[in-house]
């Protein structure tokens, strides 16, 4: 469900595509549901949905559009259309829910087939309900309704159990009673916990199961919102790596986005960013006000430290990348050390461009390579050099001065 417009967002981006901990918000249900092995992934969109579509194109899913606003429940009937003949499961979740975890998602899918229930519900219970929707139960504890906050009475915001918004329902029950449900509420919208009510009447078997955590439940309808969520996801993305095998010495000035894979016993210092799909092994040494961006990988026992960026590139084991520098679309080998201030200039002004480093490399402080170019196995640059662009440093070689030119060797006085 991702087609609202997201009016408190005050933006011109979809509010799917508003990046949660370096990610559209979206995409964290997509992974769910790769992870789940779901038949067939169909997404409503509709408030800038080219801009949705675009951004996931390539993606194995159905784009759906709805044509006017007028609804969670008007949205879920557009999807007859691919699902006609589908007597199986669906699983409905909304695209501004990226905390919503694929171990609850699972659950809910084994509790709805176990239970053989006509629609089973993912909850929370909250000391704080205030902005969600509410679960009503009657007297034997049957779910008999959702209540949306705008719609609650008294009694009914006092309810601590909350929807998080996350249903599996079984397709011919979903269908029907997606047909029965009306407009008549504060918005002149088609809800689609309006379907509970119509189930309950009916006396459906309606079952629920609760998130990992009340979290789960945060939808991003704003942009403190946002960056609550980003607070969360990090505070997960740490937690899951201290518990093994890397030590991060300050979680609270520490961001680690979700794709990351990092080796036994490193180390990662305060004021670290590390962002998109970054590789690292074992024994680095990272920050501290390192930021290592996507693409990026770091063999063993790797050492980047103060003010140093890193994209798209790969650093082989051993190397050292201490200060103030910027390694850009370059590929270093092993055991080469970068002095402070050094910069791969690699964009020149239309293209990306490579600069290769060989092993046991030494590059002075304050040296600027301008890519293309490649320096030579154990060569070294002086203090401040300038290698221009495919101006490749031969292998053993010392060149200084700009533009970096090859040093002589002093004849030994017989």
């Amino acid at each position: 469900m991702a087609a609202g417009e997201g009016k408190r967002m005050k933006s011109d981006i979809p509010k799917v595509l508003h990046r949660v901990a370096g990610k559209p918000m979206l995409e964290y249900m997509l992974e769910a549901f790769r992870q789940l092995e779901v038949k067939k992934t169909i997404v409503i969109v509709g408030h800038k949905a080219q801009k949705v579509k675009e951004a996931f194109k390539g993606e194995r899913i159905k784009a759906l559009r709805q044509p006017k606003l007028l609804g969670s429940g008007d949205a879920l009937r557009l999807t007859r259309s691919v699902l006609a003949n589908f007597r199986g499961d669906v699983l409905v979740v909304y695209g501004d829910t990226p905390l919503v975890s694929y171990e609850s998602l699972k659950n809910l899918i084994q509790s709805h087939r176990a239970t053989q229930a006509a629609c089973t519900i993912l909850t929370a219970v909250t000391k704080n309900p205030t902005g969600f929707g509410r679960i009503v139960r009657g007297e034997d504890n049957r779910i008999a309704t959702i209540v949306e906050e705008q719609e609650a009475d008294t009694y009914e915001k006092a309810i601590g159990e909350i929807n998080v918004g996350a249903y599996c329902f079984k397709a011919k029950e979903l269908f029907l009673s997606l047909k029965e449900i009306k407009p008549d509420n504060i918005k002149k919208e088609y809800y689609l916990t309006d379907t509970i009510k119509v189930l309950s009447k009916k006396r459906a078997k309606i079952e629920s199961v609760y998130a990992r955590d009340e979290e789960e439940a945060l939808g991003v309808n704003s942009r403190y919102a946002l960056s609550q969520a980003g607070a969360i996801i990090n505070k997960r993305n740490i937690e899951k790596l201290s518990s093994g095998e890397v030590t991060v010495v300050d979680p609270a000035t520490t961001y680690l986005y979700a794709d990351l894979e990092v080796g036994r016993d490193t180390i990662i210092y305060p004021h670290t960013v590390i962002e998109g799909k970054v590789k690292i092994g074992r024994g680095c040494r990272i920050g501290p006000f390192a930021h290592i961006r996507s693409g990026t990988i770091l063999q063993d026992n790797v050492h980047i430290g103060n003010f140093v960026e890193v994209v798209r590139s790969k650093v082989g084991s051993g190397s050292k990348i201490k200060h103030h520098s910027y390694i850009g679309d370059t590929i270093v080998g092993k055991d080469v050390n970068i002095g402070a201030g050094t910069i791969t200039a690699n964009y020149d002004g239309k293209n990306k461009n490579t600069t290769f480093i060989d092993e046991g490399v030494f590059i002075g402080v304050g040296t600027i390579l301008i890519a293309p170019v490649k320096i030579g196995k154990r060569a070294a640059t002086g203090a401040g050099s300038v290698v221009i662009k495919n101006r490749n440093v031969p292998a053993g070689a010392t060149v200084a001065g700009i533009p970096a030119k090859i040093l002589k060797k002093k004849r030994k006085k017989r």
